[in-house]
């Protein structure tokens, strides 16, 4: 991996990981067109850079994060269902995260999804309903779905606030907040399996992590506050509409025997 690819890496990640898009899609795409190896380094730096994503959050959102103890239990509620069964269901999530068309049919499905998810939920725009503890939770049985490879964990938790009543911008924001503790346990969970392998950084991958992380932060601030408004203006289905697209590409490149490995 080159400067150049983690840069990019770091873009495409910044710019996809909070739109209801599926970042693993994009990197599918950018890694292959680029010809990146899927090595070890490769594999724990496109979740590594996830913490500049975090860091975005944060940052935008610090008054948020210094609200109150209860903020941080119903973040704790959201994130125990995704973090149990994934513990649970370790390996077999591993394996579906080598299948390259799973990530495809999971974009497509998604997409069509998100055409009608705006005129199912139109009355949510009138609501103004607070998470609760009982809300949070659910939220995170949703984001449980997002384990199958091109689901979006973004898209998946802000249909579970939509479900439970959010409007979108309530329903993407708290999204947003839980995303922080579920990458954060990601990232050094993946961390953690890097060097327990024997594996070390050198400085050129020293260098690599540090450009993608700010790169993804800078990027990640931009998206999320554009994002924001976007949804709140035009809703979901331009979204539907591109994944659809995204997917069939990923399909046909996958069929017309384009090697396509998931970094």
């Amino acid at each position: 991996m080159s400067l150049f690819h983690s840069i990019v890496l770091a873009i495409i990640e910044g710019l996809t990981e909070f739109l209801p898009v599926s970042s693993t899609g994009h990197m599918i795409i950018g890694s292959s067109l680029m010809g990146i190896a899927s090595d070890p380094f490769t594999k724990m730096f496109t979740v590594a850079i996830q913490f500049g994503a975090i860091l975005s959050v944060i940052v935008l959102y610090w008054r948020r994060f210094l609200q109150s103890f209860d903020f941080y239990f119903k973040l704790f509620l959201a994130f125990l269902p995704a973090a149990i069964v994934g513990y649970l269901f370790n390996d077999q999530i591993d394996a579906l995260l080598e299948r390259v068309d799973v990530v495809a049919y999971s974009l497509i499905a998604g997409g069509v999804i998100l055409l009608f998810v705006d005129k199912y939920f139109e009355d949510n725009e009138k609501s103004d309903k607070p998470i609760s503890y009982f809300t949070g939770i659910r939220i995170g049985f949703f984001q449980i779905i997002a384990m199958i490879p091109g689901v979006s964990r973004s898209a998946a938790t802000i249909l579970g606030g939509l479900a439970q009543g959010l409007n979108k911008k309530t329903a993407a924001e708290f999204s947003f907040f839980l995303a922080v503790p579920t990458m954060a346990a990601a990232t050094l969970y993946k961390m953690y399996k890097y060097f327990d392998n024997g594996a070390t950084f050198g400085s050129e991958q020293i260098t690599l992590l540090v450009v993608g992380n700010v790169v993804a932060f800078i990027v990640a601030m931009l998206a999320i506050r554009s994002f924001i408004q976007f949804l709140t203006r035009n809703g979901f289905k331009v979204f539907g509409y591109y994944r659809i697209i995204l997917g069939v590409i990923i399909l046909i490149l996958l069929y017309s025997g384009v090697d396509l490995a998931i970094v």
